[in-house]
This record gives C-alpha cells, sequence and structure tokens, in this order.
C-alpha cells in the first residue's frame, strides 16, 4: 500500500499510515463529542506498526474512560492544538487517528465488515446511521472483552432524541 500522510493544522506534527485500518470506528460517547466537537468521532483504527510520527512530538493528555474505566492518551500539537492520535491503555498495540488530520481522508474505506457506530446511547437526536452498519449502544464488547450483540439497520436510521435508536 502506498504510505498515507497526514498531519496538523499548523504542519508542526506530520504523520504517515503503511497499512489499511483494521476497523474504523464511529464513537458518539461523551468524551469523544467534546474531544472533537463534532457528533460523533471517525477513527480508523491501526496496529501501532503501521503508524510513524515523521516530523515533531506530540503533547500527551491522559484521560480515564467513564465507559471502562481504562486511560486513554490524546497525542496532540502543542502549537495549534490538533489532536492526532489516542493510544490505549484497554487496547495495547492498536491506535485510534483522528480521520479528518489525513492529508485525503477518502483514502480510508469502511463498510459493515470493517466499520461499528458504538455508544448510541449518547448519539445526538437526529443523528443517521447508516444501512448495513453493526451498532452498538454502547461499546461492541463488556470491559472482559465478551462481545455485545449489535444493531444493524435495513436502511438509514434517524437517531431519536436522548440516544435511543
Amino acid at each position: 500500500m502506498t504510505p498515507q500522510p497526514g498531519g496538523c493544522l499548523c504542519g508542526a506534527l506530520r504523520y504517515e499510515v503503511t497499512a489499511p485500518p483494521v476497523r474504523v470506528t464511529f464513537c458518539h460517547c461523551r468524551f469523544c463529542q467534546r474531544a472533537t466537537g463534532a457528533p460523533y468521532f471517525m477513527e480508523p483504527i491501526f496496529e501501532e506498526e503501521a503508524f510513524t510520527f515523521t516530523a515533531g512530538t506530540p503533547r500527551l493528555y491522559e484521560h480515564r474512560s467513564e465507559g471502562s474505566g481504562k486511560m486513554i492518551l490524546a497525542h496532540f500539537c502543542e502549537t495549534c492544538g490538533t489532536k492526532l492520535v489516542y493510544t490505549f491503555e484497554r487496547f495495547p498495540g492498536l491506535l485510534g487517528i483522528f480521520g479528518g488530520t489525513f492529508d485525503d481522508p477518502d483514502w480510508i474505506k469502511w463498510d459493515g465488515e470493517n466499520a461499528k457506530h458504538i455508544f448510541l446511547q449518547t448519539a445526538l437526536a437526529g443523528t443517521v446511521l447508516p444501512s448495513g452498519v453493526p451498532t452498538y449502544i454502547r461499546h461492541a464488547t463488556t470491559n472482559d472483552g465478551v462481545p455485545e450483540e449489535a444493531t444493524i439497520f435495513d436502511h438509514p436510521h434517524p437517531v431519536a432524541l436522548g440516544g435511543n435508536s
């Protein structure tokens, strides 16, 4: 695969990935809403060895997840404040990239085979979920790794008030 580059707003931090994502998560939790300033976070997940910072050194912000109780580390630019990467105590060896920070975010392909929407309990009313993609009220697995049951809609599905789908 052709390496895919990305970076922060000011250009002080640059990175590249050398493999496709292992999955693409669309997270609707309050932490991701606050961290992105958006209704949800589009987060392609990569194996750590497929990722490299090619310029600059990020600052780190540590946050304890309300969902799992585990630490999340946000890697960000100290100059412009752009968040680029999350690493997770819960998922060692993996990292999530802020999808919009790729130079060409359209290179990321996702569908019902590699993507999921999580934390619909806090999804904003009016958010439209795509058909054919697994969705979860909370996380896709319990803290001890047991898979949760997914809901897959046949048609695009608007989220009702209060995150009820």
